[in-house]
């Protein structure tokens, strides 16, 4: 038994400490674990030489009783489209398949200051459009509770952070980067049974991390508890001079409290009545409401809330990302940037090949989609509609938890994170992409037209044996106490992140 997939991370720096273990020979293990668990498809590409060589710093770092911090020698891993300095970058693309960027992402570059050892690239769908992690040029990520990995019954991991989760999942690495434009790292932590933040819009710098959505993308945290995933908060979270969305002013360090110093008496919680969608399993919706009932015993006070344009947000949310998508990968022309075709009939043929060539048959459904949305004709009936609704969205969540009147407040919105656990590949497969996210987005993505912090908790095993997880949202930079919240719920359920992995133990 590796005595090290048990402990969070301020254990494991602890460890480092004591001389107990190195971070050399964790990054091993972990480099060892990747590839031994290759089957799931994590990882587009490891980077042994740099992460060894990081690991090797960072151990002499506590020989000298000098460690950078909370995270120095922890094992992460980064979600490929956040800019990694000399390492490929390739949104699991043809178009970038090439791509190496100068210069590393602000998240990244802060959790290399920190002293992190960064692992490698992991799988996602192509550009970030997805909610299974199938769509990539890497082939699709394996969820590792799967009651198979090979043949035909493996289940998706969600995505599209979909590497980053069955990373951390499989005990490789003790946190991962994700990015969040409509649940895309909550999604996939649903499913893979960990710690999936969304934070606050503007908390954490999008420098560096490859636009899907400007307005919405937010770089995310995976973690297999709420602990550790405050640590990596605290360390990448912040202004950054580079990213003129960032909140300006300084970052304050959250602290949870011990458990038994958390007092639920004066949180309010909601619960959208919406959110009881068509399509809900009666698993989801029983540990939704045993959770409910949970909170309420300990003191909480719990009622029913309306969102009444929840219902409208998934279509919202659609027609704004497709003509974000236009917008964005209009860039890659095969001249200044990503890949070229040989046709070169003229500018017009080179463009039209290369991105022929270059994306995948998501990507390009979105950008026509997104092009004919935006045609003049068409921009007041669809674009601007879909703007006055989407503060139509924002404005539910700021009436519920900013009500004049005090007993139509609440702190705390408690919903599900997806529908069902995780499914089959071969049943998701069989939608269109359109279907999946429509399907798979419907709990997350009005936190992020809205802009405010969510975070995605294991609660217990479904009786297919996979994870079931719930939603906590609040209002904008409140992570203070939705993570506080959410510490409390994952005391009282002790789900074992690591269950799965560690019955695997015996193959490794």
């Amino acid at each position: 038994m590796r005595r090290h997939l048990q402990w969070n991370i301020k254990q494991l720096t602890a460890s480092y400490a004591e001389g107990q273990l190195s971070p050399r020979r964790l990054t091993e293990l972990a480099l060892e674990d990747a590839k031994n668990l290759k089957t799931l498809n994590a990882f587009v590409r490891l980077t042994p030489e740099k992460a060894l060589q990081a690991a090797e710093d960072s151990l002499k770092r506590y020989q000298n009783k000098k460690p950078k911090g909370t995270l120095d020698g922890v094992t992460i891993a980064i979600k490929d489209n956040f800019c990694t300095e000399g390492i490929p970058t390739t949104c699991a693309s043809k178009m970038l398949q090439d791509f190496v960027p100068p210069y590393d992402a602000t998240v990244c570059s802060r959790l290399k200051k920190a002293g992190a050892v960064l692992l490698g690239k992991t799988n996602m769908d192509q550009f970030a459009m997805g909610a299974g992690t199938v769509d990539s040029l890497y082939g699709p990520t394996k969820n590792i509770w799967s009651e198979e990995l090979d043949g035909d019954r493996w289940r998706i991991a969600g995505g599209s952070s979909g590497g980053s989760a069955s990373a951390v999942a499989a005990g490789i690495c003790y946190a991962a980067i994700g990015s969040d434009t409509g649940g895309s790292t909550r999604n996939p932590a649903s499913y893979c049974g960990v710690v999936g933040l969304k934070p606050t819009y503007g908390l954490l710098s999008r420098h560096g991390l490859i636009p899907l959505v400007n307005s919405m993308d937010v770089p995310g945290i995976f973690a297999r508890s709420i602990s550790d995933c405050v640590d990596v908060l605290n360390t990448v979270a912040g202004p950054d001079t580079f990213d003129s969305t960032t909140i300006r002013k300084p970052y304050k360090n959250l602290t949870l409290p011990e458990i038994d110093q958390i007092n639920l008496s004066t949180v309010r919680i909601g619960i959208p009545k919406e959110y009881h969608c068509e399509g809900l399993s009666p698993e989801v919706l029983e540990t939704w409401s045993k959770v409910a009932d949970l909170l309420e015993c300990a003191g909480a006070s719990v009622r029913q809330v309306s969102l009444p344009n929840t219902a409208a947000s998934i279509f919202v949310y659609s027609i704004l990302n497709q003509c974000e998508v236009a917008s964005n990968m209009a860039r890659y022309d095969g001249i200044e940037y990503g890949h070229r075709a040989s046709d070169e009939r003229s500018t017009e043929q080179l463009y039209a090949q290369s991105r022929a060539e270059g994306f995948n048959e998501v990507v390009k459904t979105r950008i026509l989609t997104g092009n004919f949305f935006l045609l003049r004709k068409n921009y007041d009936h669809y674009f601007e509609k879909a703007l006055r609704v989407r503060r139509l969205i924002a404005e539910d969540f700021l009436k519920v938890f900013v009500a004049s009147q005090e007993d139509d407040r609440v702190d705390i919105l408690l919903t599900p994170t997806t529908l069902t656990d995780a499914p089959l590949y071969k049943d998701f497969a069989g939608l269109t992409n359109r279907d999946q996210c429509a399907v798979q987005d419907f709990c997350t993505q009005p936190a992020n037209m809205a802009g405010i912090p969510a975070v995605s908790i294991p609660i217990r095993l479904s009786q297919s044996g996979l994870p079931l997880s719930l939603q906590l949202m609040s209002n904008s930079l409140n992570e203070q106490l939705l993570l506080t919240v959410a510490r409390w719920i994952e005391a009282q359920v002790e789900f074992d992140s690591l269950q799965h992995r560690l019955n695997l133990q015996s193959t490794l």
